[in-house]
């Protein structure tokens, strides 16, 4: 390290919220554990492609104006 890299080096800066997030994990070792378990549950899903577009292909394009007859 050069001599302007030692004078001008501040402290490493930790804001409150990276000091929150530090003591809540170092309370709570599992929580990282729990929310990949929660994201588990809700997002990662297996897509099923033949029926996703089986579906797509059974879709029935909507009118613009749905109660409209067609008779009249």
């Amino acid at each position: 390290m050069s001599i302007f890299q030692r004078i001008f080096r501040r402290p490493d800066y930790n804001s409150e919220v990276t000091q929150f997030i530090d003591q809540l994990k170092a309370a709570k070792p599992d929580l990282e554990a729990l929310q990949r378990a929660g994201r588990a549950i809700w997002w990662d899903k297996h897509i099923d492609r033949q029926a996703w577009s089986e579906w797509r292909e059974a879709n029935v394009p909507q009118k613009p104006y749905v109660y409209q007859n067609e008779g009249k």
